[in-house]
């Protein structure tokens, strides 16, 4: 599909869903959890999937951007970080002339109720630009129980030097150093060059 502007293509194969765009501009997004597991801008890849990942079409895909619903972290429910990422999920809308944006869905079904009995529509929208990438994830709840969930886009940026890397907007807030077992909350002070540090930032009051 194209025009004279701008052309973009889709492809499914072996359930993986291709997005492309103009000067090597494309990701692919696989309907096993709606993992995207490549971004590449200009051809190159932005996106970090483990060699040890598995695609079995039952495991989560270590790496990419992983969808985490219902629940971030160990549940005692069913499976760390929810069930969204071992989900098969439809795609819903996939991308049309000129717009390269692919939406997938997934919906409550007698799996996850045995799991988590509430009934909910979740769609993640994902577009490919000229130099960026695009996601939205949007939640419904389609019953009639409230429920509680988290829920986030667990992205794996590939780096070519982490000591080098810095995170801008986080500075003041507070954070807890999962890597430093002994220590307990922190003050980002400074945008710091990144080391081995698994951070969880706080919500500020």
């Amino acid at each position: 599909l194209c025009n004279l502007h701008t052309s973009c293509t889709y492809t499914v194969i072996m359930s993986v869903v291709s997005i492309s765009r103009d000067g090597g501009n494309q990701a692919e997004v696989h309907l096993h959890g709606a993992t995207l597991t490549s971004w590449k801008v200009d051809g190159e890849e932005l996106t970090f999937v483990s060699r040890d990942a598995v695609f079995d079409g039952k495991k989560a895909i270590r790496g990419g951007i992983p969808v985490v619903f219902p629940n971030f972290g160990p549940w005692e429910l069913g499976p760390q970080h929810g069930f969204a990422r071992t989900s098969t999920w439809k795609l819903l809308e996939p991308p049309v002339q000129g717009k390269p944006v692919a939406v997938f869905e997934l919906e409550d079904n007698e799996q996850t109720r045995a799991m988590w009995n509430y009934r909910f529509k979740v769609r993640y929208t994902v577009s490919v630009g000229e130099r960026q990438l695009d996601t939205n994830l949007d939640i419904t709840n389609t019953g009639d129980q409230p429920f509680d969930f988290t829920a986030l886009l667990h992205t794996y940026f590939r780096l070519p030097d982490i000591s080098k890397t810095t995170v801008s907007g986080l500075n003041g807030c507070t954070y807890l150093d999962k890597v430093c077992i002994k220590c307990s909350k922190f003050i980002l002070s400074n945008q710091e060059g990144l080391q081995d540090t698994l951070h969880v930032f706080l919500l500020q009051e």
